[in-house]
């Protein structure tokens, strides 16, 4: 494979923070130079694990994320019936659950507990980043933060939906649709504390703000509280679902929420990036590479197996 310059530099830079030897660069090199041109033949030929099999979330990500989940969930369940609770459908919910004052116990509960799991997901990236600057192992291109590439990426990437491209772009750890979704998660959790302290906490709001906008605060913020949290439902539902879990190639679901890992395939496809620095990072998939390489000889209209390829020859030289 002939690497673009980005692919070059992220191979390059990775090989140097991971202090790789003559021996690994070179057996890194040739790998690479093995690996076919068309990303889609090659990932479409490797071996995946449907539980995963390259590293991609720490305990940590992965804790919080259940967290997030299931309190954002159970939120949901308990808020809009309390929103409205006068309706035909919200007076059986509360019911179930001992009444509307119980309901609102339940919710506030929960909301401390998204609280807690968007507190301590913010001090593990902060501390794990710290870490990485002071061995000298940090790479901001592998954080959620966006660049100008996403820009590029997601140009990219819709010529290549509509057929004017023959491969997807080189994406990082994190493409452009991920980031998307991260920092509208954030900032949708941002609005949701804050419209959900004023509730909890007037007084204090009316102490903070002028008197002529403490009135208008209240009032935004009953608003968004509810159309904040419907907007989110529909998101989780109909945008993070179907692209994690929904999607072709990643249906019934994606395991990555609960192992901590992705699959070989889908860091091909999409985190190519990614990938070069896993070959740097981790012998066993440079094995497995090697062994794969060996053993399947891939070509632009497919592949065939070493034997198959042996036959061939020797078909065509008469021998």
């Amino acid at each position: 494979m002939k690497l673009s310059k980005e692919a070059r530099n992220v191979l390059d830079t990775t090989m140097r923070i991971n202090k790789s030897t003559d021996k690994e660069r070179g057996e890194i090199e040739d790998l690479v130079h093995r690996i076919p041109d068309d990303r889609v033949l090659f990932y479409k030929n490797v071996v995946s694990n449907p539980i995963g099999d390259l590293p991609r979330y720490s305990i940590h990500i992965r804790i919080q994320h259940m967290l997030t989940f299931v309190s954002f969930l159970t939120l949901a369940f308990t808020g809009l019936p309390i929103l409205f609770f006068d309706h035909f459908w919200a007076v059986p919910l509360n019911d179930m659950i001992g009444g509307i004052d119980i309901s609102r116990v339940i919710h506030r509960t929960l909301a401390s507990i998204m609280i807690f799991a968007m507190v301590y997901h913010i001090l593990s990236i902060f501390l794990d980043s710290f870490v990485k600057i002071i061995f000298g192992r940090f790479q901001i291109r592998r954080t959620i933060i966006p660049m100008f590439k996403d820009i590029r990426d997601f140009y990219d990437d819709l010529l290549y939906f509509a057929g004017r491209r023959k491969q997807r772009p080189e994406m990082d750890k994190f493409m452009y649709k991920q980031k998307i979704h991260y920092f509208a998660a954030a900032f949708g959790n941002i609005v949701m504390v804050v419209s959900g302290s004023s509730f909890l906490f007037p007084d204090v709001w009316a102490a903070i703000l002028p008197a002529n906008v403490a009135a208008h605060f209240q009032e935004l913020m009953r608003l968004s509280h509810p159309h904040e949290a419907l907007l989110a439902l529909l998101v989780i539902a109909f945008w993070h679902w179907y692209n994690v879990h929904f999607a072709p190639g990643r249906f019934p679901m994606q395991w990555t929420f609960l192992t901590g890992k992705i699959t070989r395939e889908h860091q091909i496809e999409e985190h190519f990036l990614e990938y070069l620095r896993n070959l740097v990072e981790i012998p066993a998939e440079r094995d497995y590479l090697q062994d794969m390489l060996t053993a399947r000889e891939l070509r632009e209209e497919g592949y065939i197996s070493e034997e198959a390829a042996n036959t061939e020859r020797v078909t065509e030289t008469g021998i």
